[in-house]
C-alpha cells in the first residue's frame, strides 16, 4: 500500500511538472516555414554541386552473358528545384514535398561484354524526380528540440544520358545498360541523403545550449518544457524560460501564469517572453546582491560628497559632525523588485534602504541615518546583436527615515539631493549592466531581422523575421 501511495505521489509531481507553464513561448510561422524551405534547398543545391558521388559497378544481363560497368567520378553539375512546398500535419510533423527535381550528372564510364569494351565520358539528364518526407520534432532528456525523418519517398523519371563521341547502336546499346544502375542509385540513396542532411540538422540542435550565460550572475535556461505543439498554421515551442543565479539551479519562489500568443502570421518568428521570466531574473540578481550599491567619494562621478554637504542640508548633521568627513552611501534592495507588463508598459518597482556614513580619519564608519527608500522606475527595451537590452528611467521616488543618530529632521530636505544622486549614479550603473542584455534563444548563423517589440499585459512580444548567413 506505501509503494502504491508513493507510486502516485510521485506520478502526481511529475504531472505537474510536465504541465508547468512556460517562461517563454516561441511560434514559427508558415511564412518561417517557407523561409527555412527555401534555405534548405540552397544549403541541399550546394551541397549536391561540390559533392562527388560514390561509384557505380555491377552486371547487366546480355543474352547469354552479362554486361560488366562501372560508373566512377560522378559529379552533380546542376541541380533545380522548381516546385516544392512545405506544411505542417497537426499532431505529426511537417511535411516537404519537392517535384520535377532536374539534375546534371557528370561521369566516367565503362563497359564490358564478352563481344566487346568501351569507355567514355558521358553527361546525364535526370528529369521529373519526386521527392516527399515527413520530419517529426521529439525532445530529448536535455530539453533540446531534435529533428527525425519519419517516412520518405522518392520516384525517379525521364534519364537522357549522352555519350561523348557515340551514335547508332552503340549508343543505344551503352545508355540502356546504363539507365538501370542509376535508376537503382537514385531509389536507393534519395531519402539516406536526406535522413544524413537532417542528422546534420539534428546534431546541430543538440549542440546548442540551453542554459545560456548571461554573465557572471545568471544564466538562462531556455530548454523545452514539453513537445513541440504542430497545428496546421504554426510550430508553437513552449521554453521553461528560467533566470537562474549562477549555478544556483533552484526552482525560484514563482509560478508562471498561463499566457497565449496573438494569432499572427506576418513575421516568421515570434517570441513571448512572459512577464515570470523577468521575475526570475529580478530573483536572480537580487540573490546575487546585485540591486546593492556602495557611493563613496572616490566612486562618485558628479560631485563629491561629505558630512558638510549633507550638514548644509539638514542642521542636524551639522551638530552631530563638526568636522567634515567623506560620506558613504550604501543602497540595498529588501525585497525582490517587483516587475509589472502591462499594456504598452514595462515597470520594475523596488524597495529597499539607503544608509548614510560618515568615514572617520581611520577608515572606520559611522552611521548618520537610514531610510527606507521605494522606486517605481520605466524599462525601455530594444534588441541589438540577438540580445533583449534595457534602459531604466526614474518615474517616482519615495522614502522615510528609520533611524538617526543624529536626531530626528524633515526627510523632505533631501528630496532634491537624493534624486540627483539615483539619477546621476545609481540609475546610470543600472543601466551599464542592462546593456549588456539578455541573449535569446537562436540558432547558429540566424539573425533576426527587422524585429518589433510589443508589450501587453503579462508578456513581451517580438515579431521578427530572421536571415542566415551560410
Amino acid at each position: 500500500m506505501m509503494k502504491i501511495c508513493c507510486s502516485l505521489l510521485l506520478l502526481s509531481l511529475l504531472s505537474l511538472q510536465l504541465k508547468a507553464n512556460p517562461g517563454l513561448k516561441v511560434r514559427i510561422s508558415q511564412k518561417g516555414l517557407e523561409y527555412a524551405k527555401e534555405v534548405g534547398l540552397e544549403i541541399l543545391k550546394q551541397n549536391m554541386e561540390k559533392e562527388h558521388l560514390p561509384d557505380l559497378s555491377g552486371y547487366e544481363k546480355f543474352g547469354l552473358g552479362n554486361v560488366k560497368y562501372n560508373i566512377s567520378r560522378i559529379r552533380v553539375i546542376a541541380v533545380e528545384f522548381p516546385s516544392a512546398s512545405i506544411s505542417l500535419i497537426p499532431g505529426a510533423g511537417i511535411k516537404l514535398v519537392i517535384g520535377n527535381v532536374s539534375l546534371t550528372i557528370d561521369m566516367n564510364w565503362n563497359i564490358r561484354t564478352w563481344m566487346f569494351k568501351d569507355t567514355g565520358r558521358s553527361t546525364v539528364y535526370i528529369s521529373k524526380v519526386f521527392v516527399t518526407a515527413v520530419f517529426s520534432t521529439p525532445v530529448d532528456n536535455r530539453g533540446h528540440t531534435l529533428i527525425s525523418l519519419t517516412s520518405c519517398r522518392t520516384a525517379s523519371g525521364d534519364i537522357d544520358i549522352k555519350l561523348n563521341g557515340k551514335s547508332g547502336f552503340l549508343r543505344n546499346f551503352f545508355i540502356k545498360y546504363l539507365k538501370k544502375p542509376i535508376h537503382r542509385s537514385l531509389a536507393t540513396n534519395s531519402c539516406p541523403n536526406i535522413r544524413s542532411g537532417i542528422q546534420l540538422i539534428d546534431e546541430g540542435l543538440q549542440s546548442l545550449n540551453v542554459l545560456m550565460p548571461v554573465d557572471d550572475l545568471a544564466e538562462i535556461d531556455y530548454s523545452l518544457n514539453s513537445l513541440p505543439a504542430v497545428s496546421r498554421p504554426y510550430i508553437d515551442l513552449d521554453l521553461k524560460g528560467i533566470v537562474y543565479p549562477g549555478g544556483n539551479y533552484t526552482a525560484p519562489p514563482f509560478v508562471a501564469t498561463p499566457f497565449t500568443v496573438p494569432d499572427q502570421s506576418d513575421s516568421m518568428l515570434y517570441l513571448a517572453i512572459s512577464e515570470y521570466f523577468f521575475q526570475t531574473s529580478s530573483f536572480a540578481y537580487y540573490t546575487a546582491g546585485a540591486f546593492n550599491i556602495t557611493i563613496a567619494e572616490e566612486t562618485c562621478s558628479y560631485f563629491n560628497i561629505s558630512s558638510e554637504i549633507f550638514g548644509s542640508i539638514i542642521p542636524e548633521v551639522a551638530q552631530y559632525s563638526v568636522m567634515p568627513y567623506p560620506v558613504m552611501l550604501k543602497l540595498m534592495a529588501t525585497e525582490t523588485p517587483i516587475i509589472s507588463l502591462q499594456q504598452d508598459s514595462f515597470t520594475l518597482e523596488i524597495q529597499g534602504s539607503m544608509e548614510v556614513f560618515a568615514v572617520l580619519p581611520d577608515s572606520t564608519t559611522q552611521s548618520l541615518f537610514t531610510m527606507n527608500i521605494a522606486a517605481n522606475t520605466s524599462i525601455a527595451v530594444n534588441i541589438f546583436d540577438q540580445k533583449l537590452m534595457g534602459s531604466l528611467c526614474l518615474n517616482r521616488l519615495q522614502y522615510s527615515l528609520t533611524h538617526s543618530n543624529v536626531g530626528f529632521f524633515e526627510i523632505s530636505l533631501l528630496e532634491n539631493s537624493l534624486s540627483y544622486i539615483l539619477q546621476t549614479e545609481v540609475i546610470p550603473s543600472a543601466n551599464a549592466k542592462l546593456s549588456k542584455g539578455f541573449p535569446l534563444p537562436n540558432l547558429a548563423n540566424v539573425t533576426l531581422t527587422r524585429p518589433h517589440i510589443t508589450i501587453v499585459q503579462g508578456y513581451l512580444l517580438i515579431s521578427t523575421d530572421v536571415h542566415y548567413k551560410h
